[in-house]
């Protein structure tokens, strides 16, 4: 019977630290996991980026919060979720309809009710005569990390997803 109940406890514990693991948030600065997402992308595939912390996105420039708040509805479609940080990696210049956003939630934010909020308002068709079909946004999340990604390039589009899940 004791033996019986060192098991039981074994895999209890197990269970739990396995439970636990697959909703555990993705540690580090958002520059840093995007880099990561990036790492088994060839940069010839890709066009000319630029990241931008949506939160800060011109230090040099005084923006109001109004501006702001334009600059987050533009990028993930509201700004109505418990976000703490939110940052992008986007295209340098010319319309191509490629956007990847990190949206780090705020703790004990829900975040299954924010990427309904998100897959609801955003604009898959926000770029200038190019868009993303809707079926191709793709929104998820690891713990308390929310990932976008509207890009145009399936091939692009699956490897940035893998990217993600691999974190």
């Amino acid at each position: 019977m004791k033996k019986l109940n060192k098991i039981l406890i074994l895999l209890l514990v197990v269970a739990t630290f396995t439970l636990t693991g697959c909703s555990s948030n993705v540690e580090g600065n958002l520059s840093d996991i995007m880099d990561k997402i990036y790492a088994d992308i060839n940069a010839e595939e890709l066009p000319m980026l630029e990241t931008v912390d949506i939160l800060n996105p011109a230090p040099e420039l005084e923006m109001d919060e109004a501006a702001i708040d334009d600059l987050i509805i533009y990028t993930i479609g509201t700004k109505d979720i418990k976000y703490k940080e939110i940052y992008e990696s986007r295209p340098k210049m010319g319309s191509i309809a490629y956007s990847v956003v990190l949206v780090r939630m705020e703790e004990g934010a829900d975040v299954e009710a924010a990427k309904t909020a998100i897959k609801d308002n955003v604009d898959p068709r926000k770029w200038f005569c190019v868009w993303v079909e809707p079926e191709d946004v793709i929104i998820k999340n690891k713990g308390d990390l929310i990932i976008l990604i509207m890009v145009e390039d399936e091939n692009i589009r699956t490897k940035l997803e893998e990217g993600f899940d691999n974190l």
